[in-house]
């Protein structure tokens, strides 16, 4: 494939790399955030980008073009019985790989859709797969495709009159993974810093794994390479004057983004102040880049780190029973003009910020609910609200 090229300052021709086009970047440090005891694992990974000509901002994210698991792999091609040297197309243009590697590079086989299950119907006399696709049993297809991966579908629905080409041609191109950049460009000149969580859980009597998650956690050592690009995010991003005050909420993972906020902040001498709330099971073991937060706050860089870990305490307590406690307050900060700034999990967390950044402005505002919500809206209109969720 021909390479684009772009010149830099020094008239050098230099890779202009993408999602079509990822960058190979080496792995500098790849370490576990967590403590021993601690239920989860949270990566902090480096990637250098010397050579890419790539470069990023705050708030960015990276995507990184992962590979299947090669356990699951390995249990399709033994469930199917296919051979894995058999080439098989990949694409449109008739491209062809063997199929152990077509299943691990190129298609989506930890996610089913209804799609896919009435493509595979036709290779089946399986009268419970039939039954499952028909229109009257809408809702019992959306409940079994849940959670469910293409090994279930071809254990559960057999014996199967597919070619190993025919069942390839019914799955999804596997997909980037974005993650939130947790590093600053300015800071670390070359480089590219992650948070990834490792996603590990047990679903229809089998144990599941992210697929990027898992494969940073278990299959990425210092010194290899991973396929990644970056993926600018213009609607989450530092505000342009370095004196306006900053609150930050990212419990986990949604720390990342604010890592480089900090580290953006740092390096620009921002006169302004900057408050982090951040939550997670435990203190002593999840306390993800504690001793950095701790020296930033000593700095100077961080006015204030308001943390809240569920576990420790008889009654659950996350960051937003923290900002309602520190309500009085955080009206002031925003009142004066802070930008708020929300990342994480959409569905949970990040509408439970929501509800309580009303009640917080509705209380200490002295407003009905519907001007605090008003008051919100014109935030988020001034670009002083701003969510970065998945």
């Amino acid at each position: 494939m021909q390479t684009t090229v772009v010149k830099n300052a020094d008239d050098k021709k230099v890779p202009l790399y993408s999602r079509t086009n990822p960058f190979h970047a080496k792995v500098l440090k790849n370490v576990n955030l967590n403590g021993t005891g601690s239920s989860k694992e949270t990566r902090h990974i480096e990637f250098s980008l010397e050579g890419s000509g790539l470069s990023y901002v705050a708030g960015d994210a990276l995507g990184i073009i992962p590979a299947n698991d090669p356990e699951l792999v390995n249990a399709l091609l033994e469930e199917m019985r296919w051979d894995e040297e058999e080439p098989v197309i990949v694409n449109k243009q008739g491209g062809t790989l063997p199929l152990k590697e077509a299943l691990t590079t190129q298609f989506e086989i930890t996610l089913l859709s209804r799609k896919l299950l009435q493509g595979a119907a036709a290779f089946t006399e399986n009268e419970e797969l039939q039954k499952l696709i028909s229109d009257e049993n809408a809702d019992q297809l959306k409940e079994y495709v849940y959670g469910r991966d293409l090994l279930d579908m071809l254990r559960d629905f057999g014996p199967w009159t597919a070619t190993a080409q025919d069942i390839v041609s019914l799955l999804r191109k596997l997909t980037p993974r974005l993650y939130s950049i947790a590093s600053s460009f300015n800071a670390h000149p070359g480089e590219v810093h992650l948070t990834i969580g490792a996603v590990r859980y047990n679903a229809h009597g089998r144990d599941r794994k992210g697929v990027c998650s898992v494969q940073i956690a278990e299959r990425t050592q210092e010194g290899d390479t991973i396929p990644v690009f970056v993926q600018p995010n213009k609607h989450f991003h530092l505000p342009e004057s370095l004196e306006t005050d900053v609150i930050m909420c990212g419990p986990g993972t949604g720390i990342a983004p604010f890592r480089s906020f900090i580290e953006e902040r740092a390096v620009n001498g921002t006169t302004g102040r900057t408050w982090l709330f951040f939550g997670d099971q435990h203190e002593a073991t999840d306390f993800l880049y504690k001793d950095e937060l701790e020296k930033y706050q000593q700095d100077g860089v961080l006015t204030k780190v308001t943390t809240a870990f569920s576990r420790d305490t008889e009654k659950k307590v996350y960051v937003q029973n923290r900002m309602l406690e520190n309500a009085k307050e955080l009206f002031a900060w925003l009142d004066n003009g802070a930008s708020f700034y929300v990342c994480g999990d959409k569905a949970r967390m990040a509408k439970d910020v929501h509800e309580a950044l009303i009640t917080v402005i509705e209380q200490e505002g002295g407003m009905s609910r519907e001007a605090a919500e008003v008051y919100l809206d014109d935030m988020a209109k001034q670009k002083r609200y701003l969510r970065d969720v998945y």
